[in-house]
């Protein structure tokens, strides 16, 4: 298996852990405070990566590796979590697919930016398309709408793109899980600080649910689905890989209807389809 195919498998695997991360956040800001929610699950993740490097004897980053991790740690350590989980208080986990469907396009942006990817024209279209596809179906769903909460999913979207591209970028001389692992101890000490000082003074009353849904973003979302996801970017390139992620919405309703028992649409078939055709058309015009 080649090194392109095993970026792509790695990516996928990264696509489907995150897909339930916008639902769990959903679930845990019924009861955890957004700031106290990012700020725990970067604690806890951080925590667990300390233990990671120690136990494998990872190196030590270079000095000029630091402004590109401090990018990746404001991106997707702080940045993504806290906008979206202060997003998710004033529209739902549906209505949040609609920006998700615009991540692939604001990865590609960023990857000819800051990792000197240079696409071609025809790729442009498909990942175009492709976002536009699910953000329309997003749409016909009929969720409500915020502005103070678009404005949010809007910026975390940048702030992701960003990070995503950063990161897979140093991932390819350190290594994806090391990138995410020493992004996390970067901001650890300031984390664990604002996690004492945004504690709930109780934790009675705070339900399961949002017990599990923070569990989740800490263990998955924030630490094991970015070894996969940015070891596929590295590999597969992070225009092209970063495309798959415009799968990530079917996913999610493919978990609520195994899980939930929630219907599976004609539309939402059709849709997929299709945006597995952009998918692959933007693979095949990506370099």
């Amino acid at each position: 298996m080649d090194r392109t195919t095993q970026g792509w498998i790695a990516g996928l695997i990264g696509v489907v852990i995150f897909s339930a991360s916008l639902p769990a956040t959903r679930v845990a800001v019924l009861d955890f405070d957004p700031v106290f929610l990012t700020v725990a699950r970067a604690t806890i993740a951080g925590l667990l990566a300390i233990a990671l490097l120690r136990g494998f004897g990872a190196a030590r980053p270079t000095r000029t590796d630091l402004p590109s991790l401090a990018i990746v740690a404001l991106g997707v350590v702080v940045g993504f979590p806290l906008l979206t989980a202060l997003a998710l208080e004033h529209v739902t986990a549906a209505h949040s697919i609609v920006f998700i469907g615009l991540l692939p396009l604001a990865t590609a942006i960023f990857a000819v930016l800051r990792g000197g990817e240079r696409p071609r024209p025809a790729f442009w279209l498909f990942s175009g398309l492709g976002s536009a596809l699910v953000v329309g179906f997003a749409l016909a769903q009929g969720v409500a709408a915020s502005p103070v909460g678009d404005l949010l999913m809007l910026a975390a979207v940048l702030v992701c793109g960003l990070g995503y591209a950063e990161g897979a970028r140093l991932s390819r001389r350190l290594g994806g899980w090391q990138v995410i692992s020493w992004a996390l101890v970067l901001s650890l000490p300031v984390m664990a600080l604002l996690s004492v000082i945004t504690m709930p003074q109780t934790f009675i009353g705070i339900g399961v649910p949002a017990w599990i849904g923070l569990a989740y973003v800490s263990l998955f979302s924030m630490l094991i689905g970015f070894f996969f996801w940015y070891r596929g970017l590295a590999a597969g390139g992070i225009a092209t890989v970063g495309q798959l992620q415009l799968l990530q919405p079917f996913f999610g309703f493919a978990l609520a209807a195994g899980l939930l028992g929630e219907p599976v649409t004609t539309a939402m078939l059709a849709v997929t389809v299709a945006v597995i055709a952009c998918v692959a058309g933007a693979r095949r015009f990506a370099g």
